[in-house]
Parts: structure tokens; sequence; C-alpha cells
């Protein structure tokens, strides 16, 4: 970012009166531009056992698998970009309850936050979008878990089938950081203790 928006005066790298970290500020006409975390919001959709996941068509994982998801837009609540990214990666409507919400991770090395809502296939008339290659139902011994395109979206299919036979599916929220070495560590750090029957 090098110049403002509101004036186009030349941008400089400095920490404003009262913050703690530095922004791009306009001397001009005292402008601050805020660089925040993205939102990417996304569904698990169920059908009877099975969940439906997309193959992606672009990059980054090209060809591997996926949950529907993408990110949030201006305007629209967290549910309502994952149903719209449902419906444009998937071509499937869902159903949501109000208990949907069911898995959320900070990922603060790439300033992104995952928010994943449990849904049900409306119906079986689903087909691939433009980002993906193919859309298809799988149950738990039919994942292809080796082709797994994001931990997000793994940890949320491991955890989904870990609480199917209980069928009680309690809200967690994770930590995930990316080490220099590539490793990427996952930690719970949230688990609500009261569960949800679903109807």
């Amino acid at each position: 970012m090098k110049y403002c928006h509101h004036c186009t005066a030349p941008l400089i790298l400095r920490i404003p009166e009262g913050d703690d970290r530095e922004r791009h500020c306009c001397n001009e006409c005292n402008a601050i531009f805020y660089v925040n975390p993205k939102n990417v919001v996304g569904t698990l959709p169920v059908f009877e056992e099975r969940v439906l996941l997309c193959k992606r068509a672009i990059q980054p994982r090209l060809g591997k698998w996926t949950l529907p998801a993408g990110f949030m837009e201006n305007g629209e609540s967290s549910l309502d970009g994952a149903i719209r990214e449902t419906r444009e990666e998937a071509g499937a409507e869902v159903i949501v309850r109000a208990d949907s919400l069911y898995t959320l991770f900070n990922l603060p090395s790439i300033n992104q936050v995952y928010m994943f809502f449990r849904a049900e296939l409306a119906n079986l008339d689903f087909t691939p979008g433009y980002e993906s290659e193919q859309v298809a139902l799988f149950d738990e011994a039919n994942i292809p878990w080796e082709e797994i395109a994001f931990p997000v979206v793994r940890s949320t299919l491991e955890h989904y089938f870990e609480d199917l036979p209980k069928q009680q599916f309690p809200v967690r929220m994770f930590d995930v950081h990316h080490g220099e070495d590539r490793q990427i560590t996952t930690r719970l750090i949230s688990h609500s203790h009261t569960f949800h029957k679903v109807d």
C-alpha cells in the first residue's frame, strides 16, 4: 500500500497515537489504514452419514479435496457467506439449524480465521462450480484422507466422524500455528460443554 485511498498522498508506516503497532498512515488527511485478518467460511454438508466434498480446480491445493468454503464478502454474515460458498463451489442447497456452528480455527501466522457450519443437504442436486473439478458424497471409510487439501478441513472431518455416533456436536475452537520447518500444529483452546442432539 503506497498511496492514500482518500486523497492520493503517499502513505508512511508509523504507529498512530494510542495504537501499539505500525499502520499505513496518511499525513495529509490523517487517514489510517488497518490490515485485518481474513475470514474463511464454509459448511460441512451431510446427507445421512455421508459428507459432501469438492475437488479443487484452482490453486492452492489444485486437485485436492476440501469442504466448500471461501472468503467472506463485505455485507454478509459468516453463515450467509458459508451458504453462498456452498452454492458456488458445490452447486448445493443446504439446511442449517440454530446450533450449526461447529469448528473455528485461528491461523495467526497467515492472518486468517476459518469457520465451518454443520449443514444438511436439502437435496442431492449438486454439481461442481467454477472452482471445483468434482463434487461427491463420502462416508468415513471412503474419504480420500491423504488427498485432503487443508489441515483445518481434515480436523473438522475427523471431529465430525468422532461425534457422529453420539449425535453430539460441540463447538470447538483451535489455534493453528505454522512452524519455520513448515510443520503445522493444531491446539484445541475451547470446547463447548452444552451438547445439542440433532433432530
